[in-house]
């Protein structure tokens, strides 16, 4: 079997097309999410405490500048907004995939069965019952 065939076959597999069409529909799902806490949750959530922009939020090491032979330096931030923001999106996906996961665990989900009625003891342990039975009187 040569190489080709091998990985048409590969390709062609339900379980590779159906991991494709998840990724899709994640790196859809992934921009959704974004846009929602960027433009929808965090500017409430900012005006609630003040107007802060989160993405925004950053602690500043070193202001920029300007250095000798007169290049712009760009200032060194670390952006805890932008974690913060990301953070959030996660906390979104991880929840709508747990109700993914969870709605399709109920389908998947058998019956249970009732209990069955207790078997009939076979001929012998009857047979033992009377002969216990029959000693004690």
């Amino acid at each position: 079997m040569g190489m080709m065939s091998e990985f048409k076959e590969f390709a062609m597999r339900g379980n590779v097309i159906d991991l494709a069409v998840g990724v899709v529909i994640g790196a859809a799902f992934g921009k959704i999410v974004t846009v929602l806490v960027d433009s929808v949750i965090m500017p409430p959530i900012g005006w609630l405490i003040g107007g802060v922009d989160f993405s925004e939020l950053a602690y500043t090491l070193e202001e920029a500048g300007v250095d000798a032979a007169g290049e712009v330096v760009p200032a060194v931030a670390i952006g805890y907004g932008e974690f913060i923001n990301a953070l959030i999106q996660f906390i979104i996906v991880a929840f709508a995939i747990f109700m993914v996961v969870k709605a399709i665990n109920r389908l998947n989900r058998k019956p249970e069965e009732a209990p069955a009625a207790p078997e009939e003891p076979s001929e012998d342990v009857m047979l033992l019952r009377e002969i216990r039975d029959s000693l004690k009187r």
